[in-house]
């Protein structure tokens, strides 16, 4: 079950840098609304409506929300990796939040007060191998230690703070998003509520409701019927 999913058809690709972790492409096919999940990666989202053209970064999302739409628009988006990051846009600004950037001329777009041109679907890896030589794009190898549980040489407190200052949101905060995901994961594969709240490291059942209507913006009954009728 994925609600956007009525709505748009998705392509995604993978990539070959090791700073974007998913490049995706769609259309609407009409106009309408559907309940975005939270999230804890940050974009760059390129639309295209009615011959108009936005740049955006937007993400991470700390709780679910409606995201309404418009009928034959076409959206392009750069998923960035864990612990990648703009020093000079902190991805803190970017929780709950969008940011555009300034078109420049012949459909480029300033960022970080230069000009680039505009990236597509196929070229997104020499796009981002631009961003990071010009040190625009940074990566933070500490969040994937944090993430894979590996022991730092540095204290708890830098830990905390390099983590937050690359993926804008906090550890414990990051962790329930994650698990929300999971425990979604396992309804949609039709693994029992009970099993499935077990299983993702729930507390009981409630806690694994409340949990997936904040970050999901469905309860878990509602995601194990809609992808049983799919």
């Amino acid at each position: 079950m994925e609600d956007s999913l009525k709505y748009f058809n998705f392509d995604y690709r993978p990539s070959d840098s090791p700073f974007v972790e998913s490049v995706w492409r769609t259309q609407s096919e009409r106009d309408g609304a559907f309940i975005s999940s939270a999230e804890t990666h940050w974009e760059m989202v390129v639309s295209r409506y009615k011959g108009e053209l936005t740049i955006t970064m937007r993400g991470p999302e700390t709780k679910a929300k409606q995201a309404p739409f418009p009928q034959n628009a076409e959206f392009f988006g750069i998923v960035f990796k864990h612990g990648t990051f703009m020093p000079h846009l902190p991805v803190s600004n970017l929780v709950n939040e969008e940011v555009s950037l300034p078109p420049a001329a012949n459909g480029a777009f300033w960022l970080h007060s230069s000009a680039w041109e505009l990236p597509n679907f196929e070229n997104v890896d020499d796009f981002v191998n631009r961003l990071v030589h010009e040190e625009v794009l940074v990566f933070d190898p500490v969040v994937e230690a944090v993430l894979e549980n590996r022991p730092l040489p540095i204290s708890a407190r830098t830990t905390q703070r390099r983590f937050l200052r690359a993926t804008g949101v906090t550890r414990s905060t990051f962790d329930q998003i994650e698990r929300a995901k999971q425990a979604t994961t396992l309804l949609k594969k039709g693994t029992p509520i009970a099993d499935a709240a077990f299983q993702a490291g729930y507390a009981d059942q409630p806690h694994l409701s409340r949990s997936l209507k904040r970050f999901i913006g469905f309860t878990p009954a509602q995601i194990f019927r809609l992808d049983s009728a799919d």
